[in-house]
């Protein structure tokens, strides 16, 4: 009996020593009748609030596996398998989503839309020493700290700056600003834009926040109208997008509503209709301003792509950045000659791509260097380049 009880304990400690140490190593590899395999962890919403946006960029990164399946690792080919979870746009489900990944010994995870849950799996993927590229989440906090996470988007104080000077040069003297109570993406990007158009002299004469799933926002854009702004910026999601922009429209408030890279999603056209026209927002990509070549190919192989999945064929610059997150998952892989997961990290440190959005590199805090953004339009319900921008 004692025997069989320290044979069962032996085997206990030598399972747990084998899930830890699977955690930063190459663990995830593995043979697929006879074809060697790496995982690549997919890390984004398809459901809740942003479940929109997250299968846009889902789209993105399926295209890039599909174009890109395989990476060579030494002398040897492994296929690049996606292992794709859903974070449900909420943050304890998103921690949930990480745990997920981590037992899947994936070798690095590609995501997500929205910072929120970002910020909330950041902590998982550093514990488990696996790499993190996030393709458009513009929160500070995302890489603030985690030596494993890392982005292929601008950020939000760029984004936030960026939309100031727009409305700047639009003789825009007084800003209304509303953000949603507990959302790391809208009340920073707000709270950038405040500070950026402040020190170019303009006023912010209102500051409103709503509540996740807020449906209603009459009060609120009665209060705004009351300040007469000339620009109205709302970052938000999808969801609340269209309801913020009708309801301003039909109150009668004639300010430029604005936002940043969430509202370019044809869903806000479809569901606020004529009233989305005028909308202005900043994003990272433009099909008809192709950055390279890989963009071109891009361009074109990705429309067809769409075609085929019963997709809008306006290519969203959300699942341009995920193409980029896989590429750039792909080059640190085959760059560090390993499947070890830290080794990958601090290969992704050295990489520099020519991406779909241009060039991606990663500073110290594995923040991608970028200093240009397009600012676009909804007129006629489409999406319409206006221009773009850089600040230094």
């Amino acid at each position: 009996m004692k025997m069989k009880k320290a044979l069962a304990l032996t085997l206990s400690l030598c399972m747990s020593a084998i899930l830890v140490s699977g955690c930063s190593s190459g663990a995830s590899t593995s043979e697929n009748n006879g074809e060697k395999v790496i995982k690549i962890g997919v890390y984004e919403p398809t459901t809740g609030e942003n479940g929109g946006g997250g299968f846009q960029e889902i789209l993105g990164i399926r295209y890039a596996n599909q174009t890109h399946p395989t990476v060579k690792i030494g002398d040897e080919e492994y296929k690049v398998e996606l292992v794709e979870v859903d974070n449900k746009s909420d943050k304890t489900e998103g921690v949930n989503a990480a745990q997920k990944l981590v037992s899947k010994k994936v070798s690095a995870v590609i995501g997500s839309y929205g910072s929120g849950v970002s910020i909330a799996a950041g902590q998982i993927f550093a514990d488990a020493k696996i790499p993190a590229i996030g393709a458009s989440c513009t929160n500070p906090q995302v890489t603030q700290g985690n030596d494993f996470y890392f982005r292929v988007c601008f950020l939000d104080p760029f984004q936030g700056t960026v939309m100031a000077n727009f409305a700047h040069k639009n003789k825009a003297n007084k800003a209304a600003i509303i953000t949603q109570l507990g959302d790391d993406y809208s009340s920073g990007l707000g709270s950038f834009f405040k500070t950026a158009f402040t020190k170019l002299g303009g006023t912010v004469v209102s500051e409103e926040q709503f509540q996740t799933n807020q449906t209603d926002f009459k009060a609120i854009l009665t209060n705004i109208k009351a300040q007469n702004p000339d620009i109205i910026f709302a970052p938000s999601s999808i969801t609340t997008a269209p309801l913020i922009i009708k309801q301003a429209r039909e109150l009668g408030i004639t300010a430029i509503i604005a936002a940043g890279d969430t509202w370019e999603n044809s869903t806000i056209i479809e569901n606020a209709g004529s009233s989305a026209d005028g909308v202005v927002l900043s994003t990272f990509f433009d099909e008809a301003e192709p950055a390279n070549e890989e963009a071109a190919s891009f361009i074109s192989g990705f429309k067809t792509y769409l075609k085929e999945n019963k997709q809008d064929e306006i290519i969203p610059a959300v699942s341009a950045l995920g193409y980029d997150a896989y590429l750039s998952a792909l080059k640190a892989i085959e760059t560090a000659g390993s499947t070890d997961t830290t080794a990958i990290k601090d290969a992704l440190k050295e990489i520099s791509i020519d991406g779909v959005t241009g060039t991606i590199s990663f500073d110290e805090n594995g923040d991608a260097k970028k200093d240009m953004a397009f600012i676009k339009t909804i007129q006629d319900g489409e999406f319409k380049f206006l221009t773009t921008t850089r600040v230094k």
